[in-house]
């Protein structure tokens, strides 16, 4: 790491968090996660060699620690230092909704990552006793375009091949589309009224629909406007 030249400790501190792919795992731990493949399911687009190199120097810098955890799998934990990064990571977070949101582009979708965010803000308590499955297509996804939410009172399961459930549920929709649901900017039944969005099945999920369906825990950050911008 070059020296700043700088005794300010923000660039330091910027200099261990500012990496985009440190702040993404960052998130994750914050979520829960504490094993490799965790990161990997939520982060598809980071490459092995990738997320190995920034949980060694995240270790290093000493934000989270190693540890053998059941079996032989390795569990990863923040430390004191890794958990007072919550705040600022969940300001960070609406500053970026408030501030940087307008030049997001479909292109920085990534149809993975989104729906582990998605399937993991399911409001299962909401839905009836029992199992629920959702089948979700997103019409302008190739790779990974069809996916099966089943969720219970204990979890959520996301997964990208058929599990053979019935399903209770078909979402039938764009990628953009519904990230815009998922992060507020239009209401559910909205896009269904307005075609962006296809909905099918059981007659008590349709009727409640606005009650569990997935939402960003940030969906009421609203995005200003910069002096200056179109």
């Amino acid at each position: 790491m070059s020296s700043s030249g700088s005794l300010c400790p923000a660039v330091k501190a910027a200099d261990i968090i500012g990496d985009r792919w440190v702040l993404l795992i960052l998130r994750e731990f914050l979520m829960g996660a504490t094993r490799y493949k965790n990161f990997q399911r939520a982060l598809p687009r980071i490459s092995p060699t990738v997320l190995s190199n920034r949980l060694k120097q995240m270790e290093a810098n000493g934000l989270i620690i190693k540890k053998a955890g059941t079996g032989q799998t390795t569990e990863y934990h923040l430390t004191r230092c890794g958990r007072e990064l919550a705040p600022l990571i969940d300001q960070m977070t609406k500053w970026g909704l408030r501030w940087a949101r307008r030049r997001i582009r479909d292109e920085d979708l990534d149809a993975g990552t989104f729906m582990w965010d998605f399937h993991r803000s399911l409001k299962a308590d909401e839905l009836p006793d029992g199992e629920t499955v959702i089948s979700v297509t997103l019409s302008d996804v190739q790779a990974y375009g069809r996916w099966w939410l089943i969720a219970s009172s204990q979890d959520v399961d996301l997964c990208t091949d058929d599990p053979g459930k019935d399903v209770d549920l078909y979402l039938h929709t764009k990628l953009a589309d519904l990230a815009e649901v998922w992060m507020g900017d239009v209401a559910v039944r909205e896009a269904i009224s307005c075609d962006n969005m296809k909905a099918t099945g059981s007659a008590h999920l349709m009727r409640t629909i606005s009650s569990w369906f997935p939402q960003s825990r940030y969906s009421n950050i609203r995005p200003k406007r910069i002096m200056g911008q179109s």
